[in-house]
């Protein structure tokens, strides 16, 4: 098969921006004491002002990693995105291959899976995280969760891009992509949810909510505030800018709930539109594979995304799930990490107070993920 390629560097995709139609946007109000510094609007300065200790601590996937995942037929995989359930952490990765021949770079080899959910009580992120264990056929092989057909041009392959938990059931955030293009690129034919109600062991493709494959909620990181859920999304490949979307938890599988992002009131407060094409751009730059995550020590969201312009891993403050988002901030470059993409932050493994953050990294050659740490430095 072919697989997505690493970085290349080239310029954004336009992306429209427009101002909500009147009729079709509402402000919405309310929340409560505990999520009220993650939705302030008030003027705040930024406060993020480097990223120091960059260091990998641990292999987490294939056959020379701190979970030896031969032992679920795996030889290489990529991705990793982080969410939290049932009290454990999940990982969420993407192709997913047995058998790989030496010296083969890059997604590839036998026994494809088109993605694959690992799970973790470990609690100590210092040394490394030790998966519990994936989910598993009855062989003990981890398997495909959500089908496709692995026809290129038609379907080549199903991606979960992040999982969340709501309602007592897991999602699986996937877009279903066509063909794999240039470094940089994927055409997609549409992105959805998955659902899982027995803990993993089984999952449906739900007809809706669905996002053309054109879209800009192609690739999304969820997080849950008081009872709603948001989505920060960007389209296919690394090329485009971010845009933002919310739905009550209640309402995530009905398409006529969501709200898309259109700017804010003269008090800052945000507006929200139920059409799509009202959404902002909030990030304006070339963003692939984003994470976004609430961080104590800077009292600030925190979004780190492949940088498909720079050809690196970055990150950036935001003072609300809208913004204003800071400058981006260096993770890693090509030179220091070459082959890099996917820096996904973990949601609750921290540490000093989440001055030190930790997160999953993807190394194209030799195509597994790793285990990466960093501190932020306040002004």
């Amino acid at each position: 098969m072919t697989s997505r390629q690493p970085i290349g560097t080239r310029t954004r995709r336009g992306a429209a921006v427009a101002t909500a139609a009147l009729l079709s946007t509402v402000v919405l109000a309310g929340c409560t004491s505990a999520s009220a510094a993650r939705l302030d609007v008030s003027h705040k300065p930024f406060v993020l002002s480097a990223v120091t200790g960059v260091k990998r601590v641990a292999q987490l996937t294939g056959h020379d990693s701190l979970n030896s995942t031969a032992r679920f037929e795996i030889a290489g995989q990529d991705l990793g995105s982080m969410f939290q359930a049932d009290g454990k952490t999940w990982f969420v990765f993407g192709d997913t291959f047995g058998q790989r021949d030496a010296g083969l770079t890059g997604g590839g080899g036998t026994e494809w899976r088109s993605n694959a959910l690992a799970y973790s009580t470990d609690t100590d992120p210092s040394d490394g995280i030790r998966f519990d264990g994936y989910i598993a056929d009855d062989l003990g092989w981890a398997k495909e969760l959500i089908d496709s057909k692995k026809v290129d041009g038609t379907e080549m392959t199903a991606i979960p891009t992040y999982g969340f938990e709501a309602n007592g059931a897991m999602y699986l955030a996937y877009m279903s992509v066509k063909h794999w293009g240039e470094p940089g690129e994927w055409e997609t034919n549409y992105a959805g949810f998955a659902r899982s109600t027995d803990g993993g062991q089984t999952w449906t493709k739900l007809d809706a909510p669905r996002w053309g494959g054109e879209s800009n909620f192609v690739q999304v990181s969820v997080s849950k505030l008081d009872g709603d859920l948001y989505f920060w999304g960007v389209t296919h490949g690394r090329f485009g800018g971010v845009q933002l979307m919310t739905v009550p938890e209640k309402d995530v599988e009905k398409q006529s709930a969501y709200r898309y992002f259109s700017g804010t009131a003269a008090d800052g407060s945000p507006r929200w539109s139920s059409t799509a094409s009202d959404a902002k751009t909030i990030v304006d730059d070339t963003v692939g594979e984003l994470s976004v995550v609430w961080n104590d020590y800077l009292s600030r969201w925190i979004m780190s995304y492949t940088d498909g312009g720079a050809a690196s891993a970055v990150i950036r403050e935001g003072a609300t799930p809208w913004g204003p988002w800071g400058e981006k901030i260096t993770l890693a470059s090509q030179d220091e990490v070459p082959g890099l993409y996917a820096p996904f932050l973990s949601p609750n493994l921290t540490a000093n107070g989440g001055r030190t953050i930790y997160f999953t990294l993807s190394v194209w050659d030799p195509y597994n993920v790793y285990w990466y740490k960093a501190d932020l430095v306040r002004r």
